[in-house]
């Protein structure tokens, strides 16, 4: 797993607290981004490619990587390097310079921030004119100290990471006899021009196992570890395919008959205690039923509606 740029590998823990139980998880810690590292300029996306490379020559086959901007853009570079190096791609919005720059003069104005000593107003100059939030979104995020100074931290390597994705120039067609199953991930709520970016790539990248989709209800500021990848199996679906030898990598629709056996026997348990709270102590009206979807636990309502009668245990649990 490669992390997005202005953070470290534990971008990735949600994920990876929903993966370890069944697949071996390993998350790269971009060099520019490490505590204390000298930063050598020009950076360039071939460096943290062969860094990739080298880490999956490491791990054996099959390896899924997976890239969240400008990570997934460093990915997309290694599997050019080394094709035969990864068994599929899972990249959520990767920023390629598909018919203009991403940074351009913005970029150009951060540096000069930066240099001037002012590494808060560069990463403000950042999110703004490059990322492109709204203007009162950053303004409102900078307002905040903290925010402030964890962006000042990585101000440095962010930068960096804008320069060396316009140093790749303008066009993707280098990425149209990627052979390499592709599953592409946008953000419902990302900025436009981030959208039609992973659309230009999408249409380049037309091989046998490729696809794109959308995680609603996501943004560029909250990837991957919210609830959609870790509770839809979506995740699981994309590399136990690969591990099963199917071609295709693109995960399947989500859904209650996706879900492992293991995740059933769970949500079984969970409802079966559910119901034995209740048998024990039934004056106290439980703030969920099987039967309807309620909103007490945010409203503090009790539901309407009877009660579904006594425990009655889908399998035989322990106490």
């Amino acid at each position: 797993m490669v992390h997005p740029g202005g953070s470290d590998a534990a971008t990735w823990d949600g994920v990876t607290r929903r993966l370890t139980d069944d697949f071996r998880v390993v998350r790269i810690h971009r060099r520019i981004y490490a505590p204390g590292a000298d930063i050598v300029l020009p950076h360039s996306m071939a460096t943290e490619a062969a860094d990739i490379v080298a880490v999956a020559e490491l791990l054996g086959s099959p390896v899924l990587l997976v890239g969240h901007s400008s990570g997934a853009v460093a990915a997309l570079e290694a599997a050019l390097l080394d094709p035969t190096a990864f068994a599929g791609l899972f990249l959520y919005e990767p920023p390629m310079p598909t018919r203009e720059l991403l940074a351009g003069p913005a970029g150009v104005r951060a540096r000069s921030a930066l240099d001037a000593g002012d590494p808060v107003e560069a990463m403000r100059i950042h999110m703004r004119d490059i990322v492109r939030m709204p203007a009162n979104t950053v303004d409102e995020m900078f307002a905040d100290a903290r925010v402030r100074a964890a962006f000042a931290a990585c101000a440095p390597a962010q930068i960096a990471d804008d320069e060396a994705l316009d140093a790749l120039g303008v066009g993707i067609d280098r990425f149209a006899t990627l052979e390499t199953p592709t599953t592409l991930l946008e953000g419902g709520l990302s900025p436009a021009h981030l959208r039609e970016r992973l659309a230009d790539l999408a249409a380049t990248c037309r091989t046998r196992a490729s696809s794109r989709s959308r995680a609603r209800g996501t943004s560029r500021t909250s990837p991957l570890p919210t609830p959609w990848p870790a509770s839809s199996g979506r995740w699981r679906s994309a590399f136990s395919m690969r591990e099963a030898g199917q071609e295709k990598t693109a995960p399947g629709p989500t859904g209650r008959r996706h879900r492992r056996p293991a995740d059933r026997v769970r949500s079984s348990r969970r409802r079966d205690l559910r119901y034995r709270l209740h048998a024990a102590q039934p004056e106290i009206k439980p703030s969920w039923s099987p039967r309807r979807s309620c909103r007490s636990r945010r409203s503090g309502r009790a539901p309407s509606g009877p009660w579904p009668g006594p425990w009655r245990p889908s399998r035989p649990t322990a106490p």
